[in-house]
């Protein structure tokens, strides 16, 4: 129905938007000037972002096969992308401090998608000796005041469980809960969030051939920005985001003092999950999702972070503790305790109330309805959305 919408919209009142680079980059530049783009910014790291938009629009156009609805989302994603650079740089050249603001030692989280990371994360993050990025701020990184980003990403949320039924299966949300910083990569167009959505192998190649560098020196400014903001820069902030194993030595240039926590699980249940969330992406906004292509594909992705996150632990020296995805269902406190130990982190009473009230908030999320789902689509021989017809494979 949705995308019938779309269609008539372009039909009788706007025209289809071209996901063409200039075509993009004038509506998500409108209102700022060339100095918002540059500020703060390396000419490497300009230059690398005109770069990725020109080969994912390349990639979308002549790859994807979107339907209308997603043809619009990712027009969105990719003004909002721009917009948000310009921001960022606007907000940098009248404040320029905030980009260079020093943090304490932060905790990285690492791991492959549908790892258990979102757990870890959360619960490390509920120790009031740490801090976390709220999905608001990860969503929405320029600061204002007054704050209403929790009011906005409230109702982003709120559009994208209606496109979306399995959203919070897949992951729970709230627009004030932690989360991961993904936005914060995808706003300097690394491949995370639209390898998730569209098949766009050329971009996907492209961005894992490239030098992350340009990407993570955003993300140390944006989260450097973010801490002075929310006035929380003395605490370390726990980090997580999957893609963080595809290029742990570029952010570990940023942040070479960071402590490391791997998180583990079976590759064959990674895939599965995995297979789950990326397919029910592509389920809405492609007629055309080849669910077989899309377990290749993550079969691949797997196998490719698991041999980086070897490769640069192989060179890290630095403070590390690695979780399996099954111990924590065994006790959690337990591993918990381990994970500050190895880390070197004292682990104190209001630690572990904290983090037993978001392992009961937790308990309530609709995230075990996901293993259900799963078990239930491979019995039948299929993957989520086959059943309701909202996934089809070609």
């Amino acid at each position: 129905m949705a995308t019938r919408m779309v269609e008539l919209l372009w039909e009788h009142v706007t025209p289809k938007p071209p996901l063409e680079p200039e075509f993009l980059w004038e509506k998500g530049s409108a209102g700022f000037c060339a100095e918002d783009e540059t500020s703060l910014r390396e000419p490497q790291d300009i230059a690398d972002f005109r770069q990725r938009l020109e080969v994912l629009c390349r990639s979308l156009r002549d790859e994807a096969r979107l339907n209308a609805l997603g043809h619009t989302l990712a027009y969105g994603q990719l003004t909002a992308a721009i917009r948000k650079r310009h921001a960022l740089g606007r907000l940098w050249r009248e404040r320029p401090e905030l980009a260079t603001t020093r943090i304490a030692s932060p905790i990285v989280v690492v791991g492959q998608m549908r790892a258990g990371t979102t757990r870890l994360h959360r619960l490390l993050s509920a120790d009031p000796a740490h801090a976390g990025t709220r999905f608001c701020n990860a969503f929405d990184p320029v600061p204002r005041r007054p704050d209403w980003r929790p009011i906005k990403s409230g109702f982003a949320l709120a559009i994208g469980r209606r496109i979306n039924p399995w959203l919070d299966t897949l992951h729970p949300f709230g627009a004030t809960r932690v989360d991961e910083e993904i936005s914060w990569l995808s706003y300097a167009l690394d491949a995370c969030t639209y390898e998730a959505q569209w098949r766009i192998p050329s971009f996907v190649a492209f961005n894992e051939a490239s030098d992350p560098t340009p990407i993570y020196r955003e993300f140390a400014r944006i989260l450097r920005s973010d801490a002075a903001a929310t006035g929380n820069a003395g605490l370390p902030r726990v980090l997580k985001v999957p893609q963080f194993s595809e290029a742990l030595p570029a952010l570990l240039d940023q942040f070479p003092d960071a402590r490391i926590i791997v998180a583990r699980r079976d590759e064959e249940a990674v895939l599965e999950s995995s297979v789950s969330m990326v397919a029910s992406q592509f389920a809405f906004q492609s007629d055309h999702a080849d669910l077989a292509a899309i377990r290749a594909e993550w079969r691949r992705k797997i196998a490719l972070r698991k041999a980086r996150i070897e490769a640069a632990l192989a060179q890290f020296d630095g403070p590390l503790a690695r979780v399996d995805f099954d111990e924590f269902d065994i006790d959690s406190e337990a591993v918990v305790e381990r994970i500050y130990k190895d880390l070197g982190i004292g682990l104190s009473p209001e630690a572990r109330i904290a983090m037993r009230r978001e392992s009961a908030r937790a308990s309530r999320d609709g995230h075990g309805q996901h293993r259900a789902q799963i078990a239930g689509f491979k019995s039948q021989g299929a993957e989520p959305g086959t059943q309701t017809g909202t996934a089809r494979q070609t």
